[in-house]
């Protein structure tokens, strides 16, 4: 149990009400795509079918090159990487089971992969994607503030697209 005088000192302040503000707009929730879930839409299923095309296979035996076989699935990122930019800058549920399939691996793992990096985008994205950094270093600096800003010169919120 935390028992410092800065401790208690936030207690006292209302650490609750500090809580459910922070809760509102957390990194997770205000990553490009807005959600670490995955949605249903007939553009994202398991059955949409996906493949590499024969540049990209090409380039995944040179990938694979640089990692000892026993160690294939250290190629996941890359790989990850490489179908999100054949997709169009974002990554279907059907390229990440190839990208299981590929690396002789639990389609969880890869999953766990795309959804902990902010870099794979889960959702279709627009032309241009715009992120804001929210972790605690940028929100001290005033992450939150450049956020509002930018959501209210695009006239979007977080995770959102404009209409052209």
């Amino acid at each position: 149990m935390l028992r410092s005088s800065a401790f208690r000192a936030f207690v006292r302040q209302g650490w609750s009400q500090q809580c459910v503000k922070r809760d509102l707009k957390t990194t997770a929730k205000l990553s490009a795509t807005g959600s670490v879930q995955h949605i249903d839409a007939d553009y994202n299923l398991e059955t949409t079918p996906f493949d590499f095309s024969d540049e990209n296979y090409m380039e995944i035996r040179k990938i694979m090159k640089r990692y000892p076989s026993n160690y294939k699935s250290s190629g996941v990122i890359p790989l990850l990487d490489l179908a999100q930019r054949q997709c169009g800058g974002w990554l279907p549920l059907s390229a990440m089971n190839k990208v299981a399939k590929i690396l002789e691996m639990p389609p969880m793992r890869v999953y766990e992969v795309a959804t902990f990096y902010t870099m794979f985008n889960r959702t279709k994205i627009g032309k241009y994607n715009v992120q804001v950094c929210t972790t605690t270093p940028c929100m001290v600096r005033g992450g939150y503030d450049i956020l509002e800003t930018v959501e209210n010169h695009l006239g979007i919120k977080a995770g959102g697209d404009t209409a052209d």
